[in-house]
């Protein structure tokens, strides 16, 4: 049987992984500033992760949601804590675009329209609702095209108001980083505005931290750059550092009832274990003040580069604006200098995705590699 041929693949085998860096099947090694789409948070095999899912595994490792399941509340409490969103509610599902499309599902129930506000070069996944909030028409089915979304450009008050103010809006959707599109961010003043302008108008503002949540701006969650109180949080990707685990955080205003929400794998056994070790290791290593610092040392280094047009982003989800598209550049670092970095829809930006515990000589290596192809 074949494969379903959807991804252009580079020809590398990884085989094993510690902390930044993988090994293939011929034992080269490579540096990964790129954690597979930002999911490697803590590292490769972080001896915590490791220990937490294997006891769990040796327990039991799923059962579904019709019994108890206390590991769920423990994850919940350590979540609200750490993240400062104990108010809010957690509902555990499966990846991010589940976790979006549940929000918007639930955003849908509670205000009883059906109209969603998204951004231009927005990505909030590719199942049904989330892939129509997307802004690629090349992914987006004729089954997902009938979902009603508006595109506007992004920090634009006055445009969000102006569509809001046509009523039947459910749900705003933001990403505090957007991370395909090319690493453009909300102002603080813009995610603050459209915070209150969706309670003003009886909308749900759903935060997308699927990617720039859990640590990976610098603060827990990107929206907390502003004075923002979205009415949902999706997370997912860094959430578990490689196991399939996503989840929404739902403000208290928006009720629950038996069958509203549902999932077969979600919260199961070993997702709450590899949560709680992501979380635990964040906590325990201040990876927050940590992703703050390498980001201080990164824009530093990159200073030294006159090739480089801008560093976007925050914390360690960062990108380098050339004046020229990267493509054939990241084919040399990853083939002559053994550094796995990233793409956007932007094709002149290098993304930079690396563990939260990466570490200043890691970095220099990038950019030692850029100074000599660009020389």
């Amino acid at each position: 049987m074949e494969l379903f041929d959807v991804y252009p693949l580079y020809d590398i085998t990884p085989i094993e992984a510690l902390g930044s860096w993988l090994t293939d099947n011929n034992g080269q090694k490579y540096l990964d500033l790129y954690g597979g789409h930002a999911v490697i948070s803590i590292g490769h095999s972080h001896p915590r992760y490791v220990e937490r899912i294997g006891r769990q595994l040796q327990k039991i490792g799923f059962y579904s949601n019709s019994v108890q399941n206390p590991l769920q509340q423990r994850l919940a409490d350590r979540l609200g804590s750490l993240s400062g969103c104990g108010d809010y509610r957690l509902f555990l599902c499966n990846s991010g675009a589940e976790a979006n499309e549940n929000a918007l599902k639930l955003a849908s129930f509670h205000t009883g329209h059906s109209r969603v506000i998204a951004f231009h070069n927005s990505f909030h996944g590719r199942t049904s609702a989330a892939v129509a909030a997307t802004d690629n028409p090349g992914i987006v089915a004729p089954l997902n095209a009938n979902h009603e979304v508006v595109f506007l450009p992004l920090n634009r008050t006055d445009l969000l108001e102006h569509e809001l103010e046509k009523g039947g809006v459910c749900a705003v959707i933001l990403e505090g980083i957007q991370g395909v599109g090319g690493l453009d961010s909300a102002s603080p003043e813009f995610y603050g505005a459209a915070s209150r302008l969706c309670d003003s108008h009886g909308a749900v503002l759903i935060a997308d931290e699927v990617q720039c949540g859990f640590g990976r701006s610098g603060k827990f969650f990107a929206y907390q750059h502003s004075g923002a109180r979205p009415g949902i949080i999706s997370m997912a990707k860094g959430m578990g550092n490689g196991f399939p685990v996503g989840g929404i955080l739902i403000r208290e205003d928006i009720r629950a009832s038996h069958g509203l929400l549902g999932t077969t794998f979600g919260g199961n056994h070993l997702a709450c274990a590899a949560v709680t070790a992501v979380l635990e290791v964040i906590e325990s290593e201040d990876l927050l003040a940590h992703a703050r610092g390498m980001e201080a040392y990164f824009r530093e280094r990159a200073g030294e580069i006159p090739e480089i047009r801008e560093v976007k982003g925050k914390g360690l989800m960062l990108g380098l604006r050339f004046d020229f598209e990267v493509a054939d550049l990241r084919k040399k670092l990853i083939f002559e200098h053994r550094i796995f970095t990233g793409s956007a829809k932007n094709k002149n930006l290098l993304r930079i995705l690396p563990a939260l515990n990466v570490q200043p000589e890691e970095l220099d290596l990038l950019f030692a590699a850029l100074k000599k192809e660009l020389a």
